[in-house]
């Protein structure tokens, strides 16, 4: 594994990298608040090793990149889609395939319509449509709205305080289908709080909002599209993995029976399978 600072119009990217750069690119766009340090190093391992020049980084007020005062944000969803483009810029990588794991995957759906010529396909892991909101969807547990409710009487800076609380949540995202594994929670929150400056500045990603003009574009598609979920998914319940595999032409779905809002060790090898197969689409090269 390689880090890399990316700078680029006054923004700073953190990020890593593992295999060799002449496979194809594979650039993995992690969830709200989450910083790269939550794709699993040996996941990352397993999928350079298949083959592919995977790379992962921090969003902006997460792990090593950019960050800003909790609550004063002067960014949105579709900046972090051009942090994005910023990432494969400074690799030199004219074109990539994404895999995104939930508002990772919201930004892979936005960079597919976006930057059309430089994605290759696209991968979404428990995530939702580029969409309109829809009263009719089901939105987050209550028991999940419930446990962050106290986050306010976290100590922050206590370290070990902020690597069990999200042991917890991480918990409640697990599905039943498969044990939770707390060490891995704890080896990836310890790796994030380690290069995270104030922990806290993650809580900005809730004032993302939508991507205003970019919204209901679905059908414009035409890069493969992969969507993953899991059936006990807490955040993002599975009908909108359905919803999203019907709203992109040609979509394909990969349905993981009870796992939750989540990828956990044990559905791996399957996973990696299928992303392996699916990025044998189209070809990419440094610039």
């Amino acid at each position: 594994m390689k880090a890399r600072i990316i700078e680029s119009d006054g923004i700073r990217i953190y990020s890593e990298s593992f295999g060799n750069t002449q496979d194809p690119t594979v650039l993995l766009i992690m969830g709200a608040t989450a910083s790269g340090a939550w794709w699993p190093d040996e996941f990352c391992t397993a999928l350079a090793g298949s083959g592919r020049f995977v790379i992962r980084y921090d969003h902006r007020d997460t792990g090593g990149s950019t960050s800003y005062e909790p609550g004063a944000a002067p960014y949105s969803v579709e900046d972090l889609a051009d942090d994005a483009v910023r990432v494969l810029n400074g690799y030199g990588i004219q074109k990539a395939h994404v895999v995104g794991m939930s508002l990772g995957g919201y930004i892979s759906q936005l960079l597919a319509l976006k930057v059309p010529d430089q994605i290759l396909t696209v991968t979404t892991i428990a995530s939702e449509r580029l969409a309109s909101a829809d009263p009719a969807m089901p939105g987050i547990a209550p028991e999940l709205l419930e446990y962050h409710s106290r986050a306010a009487d976290l100590d922050w800076s206590d370290r070990d305080a902020v690597i069990e609380y999200w042991v917890g949540a991480w918990r409640l995202l697990s599905g039943s289908a498969h044990e939770f594994d707390p060490e891995l929670i704890r080896k990836m929150a310890a790796t994030d709080l380690a290069r995270t400056p104030n922990p806290l500045t993650a809580f900005n990603h809730a004032a993302l909002g939508d991507a205003v003009g970019w919204l209901d574009r679905l059908k414009e598609i035409r890069q493969a599209t992969l969507v993953i979920h899991g059936t006990d998914d807490i955040v993002l319940p599975y009908v909108h993995a359905e919803a999203l595999h019907k709203a992109i032409p040609n979509a394909r779905l990969m349905t993981l029976d009870g796992v939750g809002h989540e990828l956990p060790r044990a559905v791996w090898p399957d996973v990696l399978r299928e992303i392996h197969q699916h990025t044998g689409v189209g070809e990419q090269g440094p610039a």
